[in-house]
């Protein structure tokens, strides 16, 4: 029976804690947040006000990190050094310095970090990377990748630590589209060089970014497009698209399909889609919960790792760099 811990009881810590639920071997034995108007729900586990005092008092297996993102390396750090697995919310910290130093972390240590990237595990997610992987279209040449979604105003004035810089590390590209870029770079494999443009299209008055648009050119030579944005209408689908040299993947509405140059048309695969406003939050946080605590169990290496959010951090910080320096900018200078 695996002991588990959840710190940070916020809106995605309820995903988490469905997913858990519907395992079997596992406990949910502690809790802890700030706001203890958050625990008085929690009747049948241990409540805690801090994550210390929590890591303190209890023996536990896992910790799974749902705090806000400037907490999320130090927190880590806490965990690992009691000897505690942990299963970290994205990102993995602020920047790309926070991820190499979580990444390091991680690999000094006897303990596992698993970075919730949850739609790795999408079957249309799986379903594309194993057909690039084929070459049955052949070589990929390209990349288009959309994230039209919406924010209000409430979302950062009920939580002030979004806006800013210091304690969320960013806006859409670290907040909402990191998913998104991580995929990318799963397709496209080591970044080159980024051209982009980034700022604010709502009137929210504050620092982090709620569009962008970029160019990224990988070191293959595969060329990519992307433009998100939280100034949408509503939260559409993400819409990944990649060129090959006899056609098209599309990953869109939670289904992949493939074009190819001669009119032919097939469906591969459609996601399950939660019911729900939140339907972008996929269903594969309990896949990859499930695939981390069978790796605790059997002691393996099945799982995502905390060295692999750095791709996409890396893109991130290069896409902030390019668009406030005016330039284009080569990856090496973020690495």
């Amino acid at each position: 029976m695996l002991k588990v811990a959840i710190a940070g009881l916020g809106e995605i810590s309820q995903i988490h804690l469905a997913a858990i639920r519907e395992l079997e071997k596992v406990q949910v034995t502690a809790v802890c947040d700030i706001d203890e108007s958050r625990l008085v729900e929690f009747e049948n586990v241990n409540r805690y006000s801090s994550l210390e005092e929590m890591l303190d008092s209890e023996v536990l297996d896992v910790v799974h990190i749902c705090l806000p993102h400037y907490l999320h390396l130090d927190a880590t750090r806490q965990c690992l050094l009691k000897g505690i697995n942990v299963f970290l919310e994205k990102p993995p910290g602020l920047d790309y310095r926070d991820a190499r130093v979580l990444a390091d972390l991680e690999e000094s240590s006897v303990k596992k970090v698993c970075l919730c990237l949850q739609n790795r595990l999408n079957p249309t997610t799986m379903a594309l990377l194993e057909r690039l992987e084929s070459k049955e279209a052949g070589e990929a040449v390209g990349i288009k990748a959309l994230v039209p979604w919406y924010r209000p105003a409430e979302y950062y004035k009920s939580k002030p630590w979004r806006g800013t810089m210091r304690y969320a590390g960013g806006g859409l590209m670290i907040n909402q589209a990191v998913h998104t870029l991580d995929i990318m770079q799963l397709i496209g494999g080591t970044p080159d060089r980024i051209s982009a443009l980034a700022g604010n299209l709502l009137d929210y008055t504050m620092e982090v970014e709620d569009t962008v648009a970029a160019n990224i050119h990988f070191k293959n030579g595969i060329r990519a497009f992307f433009m998100g944005t939280n100034a949408s209408y509503t939260n559409s689908s993400v819409d990944i698209e990649v060129f090959c040299e006899a056609g098209r993947y599309v990953l869109r509405d939670s289904s992949l399909k493939y074009f190819g140059n001669d009119s032919h048309e097939e469906l591969i695969v459609t996601d399950v889609v939660p019911s729900g406003y939140k339907f972008y939050y996929g269903k594969s946080h309990k896949d990859l919960i499930e695939k981390f605590y069978k790796a605790i169990e059997n002691n393996t290496d099945d799982y995502i790792h905390a060295k692999e959010g750095l791709a996409s951090m890396a893109i991130i910080d290069g896409i902030r760099k390019a668009a406030e320096e005016h330039r284009e900018i080569n990856m090496e200078e973020i690495i």
